[in-house]
């Protein structure tokens, strides 16, 4: 048992998450204990102690270009930095090793970078402030700035603040993974009551459409779940409300999650390609059929490969493939293997997720922990080097709590077949309006507004209930809610 212990409750997001990274294995208490002298206590198995006084951290309080915070919230930033700095390096110590990301704590590492090439920053300059400010590796860094770059010219593109991106959820799925945290359900269980559903989400979809006019998407993703669960006739449904209700011909890209290949049929294909989408993904995870038994998927690798065979001889040119390092049982050699097999297909994009085990999937609910250990640094080195050989480039990045060995998810494409979506929703540089149950819309703000605290907010979450039923019975309410806020 590892206890913490914060002066002040915005210190323990970051002792607790640098903690974790270092000791996943490791159950944590932590408290808040305002009484105490120090700013951060941390008790290690086997009796290692730290304790950090406020008086220890005073000559670091400066801002990350070397700046003195003015305000009350860039002393708190300051403050919480220093602190998880300090943290860092005794778990360095202790440890005897480092970690990837260094600091860094986010799910959006390449956002730092991002913003510093928009402030006419260079490589040099970038790199060194990643490594120095954040203790991030050389080789984390410079892939930090090569993603950067390569979003900032494809986003360069669009006309951001102008447009929207539209995602549209299908929570149904042929059978939960036992990785999956996704609102999810078996398609079975709700087979009676998704043409129900569907009259729901269309409601939303007609409305957003109403509330868009005059604007029109710059990507559509239909997502999940697997939208592929649904039935032709459904599928086509959906896709002809989109149709009808956006004006599609300027958009840049019209996703659809094919996912699972247990799911995908020809007459199914056929569907998506009456309409305007442009890029699909079909997703092993692992072509290793021991692994997908033990995770709950309920399909064969040659399914797989036959899925994907049949979309590329029905006309997709854009296919995406998703796969997950450190799936229980799995080595290195297993990676390989699978990469070999993907290589073998040549698909126009990869995205490579390190597992991250989240409490409300079964694997977290069943107390499974991770092992950190050099396979998943071997996994993930890996599938860059099966990427580089099909011609596939890393786009976007981002990362998870809880993630395996602290690594990240990278996407790699080919450069005209990057998910441009995927770079949207991680960078923040458009609203994103979602439909469906569990869909998130995030809303920037024409005009920031602040907190009674002083905070500065432009970018307004607004949450659909993940419950089916009571998404139906409250699609009226989900729709209110985008009215409020939107284009504000």
């Amino acid at each position: 048992m590892i206890g913490i212990a914060c002066k002040k409750n915005k210190l323990t997001y970051n002792v607790y998450h640098i903690t974790k990274a270092f000791f996943p294995n490791e159950e944590i208490s932590q408290r808040v204990d305002e009484k105490q002298e120090s700013l951060v206590e941390l008790k290690l198995p086997g009796g290692s102690c730290f304790s950090l006084a406020p008086e220890e951290i005073r000559g670091e309080l400066g801002g990350p270009a070397g700046s003195l915070p003015v305000t009350d919230e860039e002393m708190a930033q300051a403050e919480k930095r220093a602190v998880t700095r300090r943290v860092y390096r005794f778990l360095c110590e202790k440890s005897g090793r480092e970690l990837a990301w260094g600091t860094l704590t986010g799910v959006r590492p390449t956002k730092l970078a991002m913003q510093m090439l928009e402030d006419g920053k260079n490589r040099e300059e970038i790199t060194k402030f990643l490594k120095k400010e954040y203790f991030v590796t050389s080789a984390k860094a410079e892939l930090g700035y090569e993603i950067a770059c390569r979003e900032k010219e494809l986003l360069g593109r669009l006309d951001c603040r102008g447009g929207f991106s539209l995602y549209v959820g299908i929570p149904f799925c042929p059978s939960v993974c036992s990785y999956c945290s996704f609102s999810s359900s078996p398609i079975e269980v709700w087979r009676d009551r998704v043409n129900t559903y569907l009259d729901a989400l269309i409601k939303e979809i007609q409305a957003i459409g109403r509330m868009t006019r005059g604007r029109y998407p710059d990507t559509v993703y239909i997502g999940g779940g697997t939208p592929t669960t649904l039935e032709p006739d459904q599928l086509r449904r959906l896709l002809t409300e989109i149709a009808e209700n956006f004006d599609l011909r300027h958009s840049a890209e019209f996703t659809v999650e094919a996912g699972r290949p247990d799911s995908i049929t020809e007459e199914k294909l056929s569907v998506l390609r009456e309409f305007p989408v442009t890029r699909i993904s079909i997703n092993p995870q692992t072509m290793q059929q021991k692994t997908l038994d033990l995770v709950g998927r309920k399909h064969t690798v040659e399914e797989i490969r036959e899925a994907y065979a049949m979309a590329r001889r029905l006309g997709f040119d854009n296919i995406n493939m998703d796969l997950i390092a450190g799936l229980p049982g799995e080595n290195a050699g297993d990676m390989a293997d699978t990469l070999s097999q993907i290589e073998a297909m040549g698909p126009d994009s990869l995205t490579v997720h390190s597992l991250a085990i989240k409490r409300a999937a079964k694997f977290g609910q069943e107390g499974r922990t991770m092992d950190l250990h050099s396979e998943i640094s071997q996994m993930v080195d890996a599938a860059a080097k099966s990427a580089e050989r099909m011609g596939l480039k890393p786009y976007y990045l981002y990362r998870q709590k809880n993630i395996a060995g602290n690594f990240e998810n990278v996407g790699y494409a080919k450069l005209d077949k990057a998910g441009i979506y995927n770079i949207l929703i991680m960078e923040e540089k458009q609203t994103i309006l979602a439909a469906g149950a569990g869909a998130s819309t995030k809303m920037l703000l024409d005009t920031p507004i602040r907190t009674e605290g002083g905070k500065k907010i432009d970018i307004v979450h607004v949450e659909n209930v993940k419950n089916i039923t009571e998404y139906i019975d409250r699609i009226d309410e989900m729709i209110e809610r985008k009215e409020e806020w939107l284009w504000r």
